[in-house]
């Protein structure tokens, strides 16, 4: 990382060959401003190629789990500001320009950060998905992972930082850091991959992740849930709502 770079970029991975390239390109947009780390689970596929290739630390955590390789990864980072983001996110263009202002202001460091929630390909049914979303992370203070979050180093650590669970990682985080500080909209959008609602659908994924979260909240076992919820799963998808 340059040695004038204030914000590192922590993203974990497991075998995202095929879309992390998409969001590195968006990522170099800002050029030499940022350290990437790529916190990998162990991935068979050219995920570390890749991170060769682009410039990108592998951060190699073993076993895999989101909340620990998130923690690993946040552990080894170097800038003032950390940014979270799953794999198969885009960023909007000139994304840094309109970020890196925040990095600069003393007053945004005591809040947390997090994207507009946008899926592509869009749907009646998602546009509707987009909005409820947009209001709960508004109004109960609970943006999810695939939202982003951006925050200072120094609150990332007062708030305990991510737990090393295998589900509900960022849920967990943000209550905890919407005890200390506000979550606030940084006014663009962050667009996800819409692969996990062409099987099910909007309606039924939404019921069954919530049915989820109200379990992990009456004290069952993110290892339980997530043994559960990966099951049905044929490839390394992240819990969504």
């Amino acid at each position: 990382m340059n040695r004038s770079a204030s914000l590192s970029v922590v993203i974990p991975c497991l075998n995202e060959a095929t879309r992390l390239p998409l969001l590195l390109a968006d990522l170099q947009r800002a050029g030499s401003e940022l350290e990437i780390l790529l916190a990998d689970g162990g991935s068979s596929d050219a995920t570390p190629e890749i991170a060769n290739l682009t410039g990108a630390q592998l951060v190699k955590v073993h076993p895999p789990g989101r909340g620990r390789q998130l923690r690993t990864a946040a552990a080894e980072a170097r800038g003032e500001w950390l940014l979270f983001l799953h794999a198969d996110s885009r960023l909007p263009d000139q994304w840094f320009g309109s970020v890196s202002p925040l990095l600069q202001t003393s007053s945004a460091a005591v809040a947390a950060w997090y994207f507009d929630f946008q899926i592509t390909p869009s749907t009646a049914a998602r546009r509707l998905l987009e909005q409820a979303v947009a209001l709960r992370s508004r109004w109960l203070q609970r943006p999810y992972g695939d939202q982003g979050l951006l925050l200072h180093r120094e609150l990332y650590h007062r708030c305990g930082g991510f737990a090393e669970l295998p589900l509900m990682e960022d849920l967990d985080l943000v209550e905890r850091l919407s005890r200390i500080a506000d979550l606030k909209r940084i006014g663009l959008p962050l667009t996800t991959d819409g692969r996990r609602w062409q099987s099910d659908g909007v309606l039924r994924r939404s019921w069954r992740n919530a049915r989820l979260r109200r379990r992990w909240k009456q004290g069952e076992s993110a290892e339980g849930l997530a043994a559960a919820y990966y099951e049905t799963q044929f490839a390394y998808q992240k819990p969504q709502r």
